[in-house]
């Protein structure tokens, strides 16, 4: 059984069920408006770009299902797409695109397309979030179609740093010394007991996203004019926040499994994650781990998924965990439940690449003055874009957010979504090197 089916059957008990996606990506700042966070954490880089992130979606429906989108797919991208067969579900565009708005918020303003939707309502059709937020569910009660998973609120409380801290703490999972912290006082006194001499501490808002939302101390100055800015709002002003002390690692991994509306748990895959100072920046995959290393994972799902469906979460899970330099594995560092950039890697992971291929999803950041055109993407690449499958090369797999914050003549911030295909680990950082600059000189000429 496919992925998406699988996933289809958690969520629906029907492995045919068709699904409407909507990838609302940082949902988290739905979840986070009434959160107190830290100070500073509230600045953002172009919501335009985030929110053309949605364009993923294209490659994650299948045969029958729907993707909603913020702007029609460049039909050059497009018919490069379907000649791999990876966008085989049918889009459906907003009419009223507001480019720092989500792609659920748009939606809820484009009659057109809510009328679309409410002829969807068969009992056999969801609406399949990346995450479920208040927004949501007002599309779901406006247009009839129900949600693939649970109530928003469950959605938000399971999503917090602290829940998973707090889920890391009582189940006995490997857990980073640390402490969870809801008042001025108590975040003194973690400070205190876990940065040493030489150490440093991470302090995270427990809705915080993308790296935005926490700070690392890596001394005393540091950790007091936090807590001064901090006692500005009031010793007794609440906080909501996870300190956890720094861990040498020797990397990052995202696991996911899913957990089915009777409680049962499914691992789907684990990948390398890539970082940098707390962003996602891609996976790669098979990671390197040892079988035993893996099944130290599925255990950990298996004790996560209990807890979640005991609070009644239902759907897809994906959890944040690490390999410390010393071999020690922490399984569950942060619980992120739905969708992430690793879900829409699995449908063309499956279809396309080869079993013993290697892959590096990866983002290219660039600053075009001006939009592109796929074709000039392509020609850029040449040899270099991926064009059959079981071939290597790199696969485009987000083309929108290339021009989404274009403003012509200005330096803009853009980005293309890939994954480069190939035949070792080695050969795929070749590959994502020699594309980065093959679309560097495109945009600097």
């Amino acid at each position: 059984m496919t992925f998406t089916r699988r996933l289809k059957r958690a969520l629906t008990g029907d492995p045919e069920a068709r699904f409407v996606y909507l990838n609302n990506f940082e949902v988290e700042r739905v979840w986070g408006q009434s959160e107190p966070g830290l100070p500073g954490s509230g600045f953002s880089f172009s919501g335009a770009t985030v929110n053309r992130m949605e364009e993923v979606g294209v490659l994650h429906a299948d045969v029958n299902d729907m993707v909603v989108l913020k702007a029609p797919v460049d039909e050059e991208y497009l018919a490069y797409l379907q000649s791999l067969d990876a966008a085989r579900g049918q889009r459906l565009t907003v009419e009223n695109n507001v480019p720092n708005r989500s792609v659920t918020q748009d939606a809820l303003a484009s009659p057109r397309l809510l009328e679309h939707l409410r002829g969807l309502d068969d009992g056999h059709t969801f609406l399949a979030p990346l995450g479920i937020s208040p927004d949501e569910e007002r599309l779901s009660e406006v247009t009839g179609l129900p949600l693939s998973g649970p109530s928003a609120a469950v959605c938000r409380h399971v999503n917090g740093k602290i829940f998973s801290r707090e889920l890391v703490d009582d189940t006995g999972l490997t857990r980073v010394p640390g402490a969870v912290c809801r008042t001025y006082e108590e975040l003194e006194e973690a400070i205190a007991a876990h940065l040493g001499e030489g150490s440093r501490v991470v302090v995270k808002e427990s809705l915080g996203v993308s790296g935005r939302g926490m700070v690392v101390l890596d001394g005393r100055r540091r950790a007091d004019q936090l807590l001064r800015m901090l006692a500005r709002r009031g010793r007794q002003a609440p906080v909501s926040l996870v300190v956890e002390e720094w861990i040498d690692k020797r990397s990052d991994l995202n696991y996911q499994f899913t957990v089915d509306r009777d409680g049962a748990t499914r691992f789907e895959t684990v990948k390398t994650a890539l970082t940098q100072d707390g962003v996602h920046r891609g996976h790669r995959f098979p990671p390197d781990l040892r079988p035993d290393e893996v099944e130290d994972l599925r255990s950990a799902s298996a004790v996560i998924g209990k807890r979640l469906a005991d609070e009644g979460y239902y759907g897809l899970v994906g959890v944040d965990a690490m390999l410390g330099t010393d071999g020690t594995l922490y399984p569950c560092l942060e619980i992120n439940a739905r969708f992430n950039m690793a879900t829409y890697q699995n449908r063309v992971a499956e279809t396309l690449f080869g079993p013993a291929q290697h892959a590096l999803a990866t983002v290219i950041h660039l600053r075009p003055t001006r939009t592109y055109a796929f074709s000039e993407v392509s020609r850029a690449l040449g040899t270099l874009l991926y064009r059959s499958p079981g071939g290597t090369g790199v696969l485009i797999n987000n083309y929108a957010t290339l021009n989404a914050a274009v403003t012509p003549g200005k330096r803009s911030a853009g980005r293309l979504y890939a994954i480069c295909v190939a035949d070792t680990p080695a050969d795929a950082e070749e590959l994502r090197s020699a594309a980065e600059q093959a679309l560097l000189e495109m945009v600097n000429q």
